[in-house]
């Protein structure tokens, strides 16, 4: 790799680091310049997986005061995305590498659509609980359990949007703020981006030159995403959300 190649992979993981705290997505930046760089498809994606772990983790400290008071919730969710996190890992080495990415616009499509429709589809569910006298569930309830395990599948397989589709589902199913549940996120795909890079460190090939570099520019965006992202409003967070994950889609399908 060159010194060129270097400082691009070095920039993509700080750009990566601070738009997955804020949205996600950001594999989408990585991915293509480890590419460019000549690494084969499966040892980008593993180089990837490892290099965003402290990213994760970076984003998810610097939203620790969102975190507050929803230890129960991220106790309960974390299971699922222990479990789908290593389902997914274990099916990029073991299925065709084109066997998810066919499916993956059309997840994040279903999960702008969701994020647009979320106000509404959330003011339905907050009336139609006001007649019928039924409390909110905490925690989502086991759709949404469901919904982020299996969203958690797709995260340890590629990444990519994983944090929209996570925002999506809790935007609809869990009576609670934007930036709180954006805090729930990045804890969530720092979890799952840990317990598959662990499996892949055991049986997959990577570049270590390439892991080093995003993990220190994904670690120092992080950071960045958090002060950043805690200061959008609902309305602006949302509108990113659709505008980034739009870029993703048509990245996803002209790749």
């Amino acid at each position: 790799m060159s010194i060129w190649e270097m400082l691009a992979v070095f920039a993509a993981g700080i750009s990566a680091g601070t738009i997955n705290t804020i949205v996600g997505s950001g594999t989408l930046i990585t991915f293509p310049v480890l590419l460019a760089t000549g690494l084969p498809p499966v040892t980008a994606t593993v180089s990837n997986a490892l290099g965003l772990i402290p990213g994760s983790i970076s984003g998810a400290i610097g939203y620790r005061k969102e975190l507050e008071g929803q230890r129960p919730r991220v106790l309960k969710l974390t299971v699922g995305a222990l479990v789908g996190g290593l389902t997914g890992a274990t099916l990029l080495l073991a299925l065709p590498s084109t066997a998810f990415e066919t499916i993956v616009p059309v997840l994040v499509a279903l999960a702008l659509l969701l994020v647009i429709l979320q106000p509404r589809i959330s003011k339905a569910v907050q009336s139609r609980r006001a007649r019928t006298g039924t409390p909110a569930h905490p925690d989502g309830g086991p759709l949404l359990f469901i919904g982020l395990t299996l969203a958690s599948v797709y995260g340890g397989y590629f990444t990519a949007a994983q944090g929209i589709i996570y925002l999506s589902l809790m935007g609809m199913l869990v009576d609670d703020t934007m930036q709180r549940l954006n805090a729930v996120k990045n804890v969530l795909a720092a979890i799952v981006n840990s317990i598959a890079a662990l499996f892949f460190l055991f049986v997959a090939d990577f570049d270590w030159t390439a892991v080093v570099l995003i993990a220190v520019g994904s670690a120092l965006g992080g950071q960045i995403g958090a002060k950043v992202g805690r200061r959008l409003s609902p309305a602006f967070l949302r509108a990113l959300i659709v505008t980034v994950g739009t870029a993703a889609i048509v990245q996803l399908v002209l790749r």
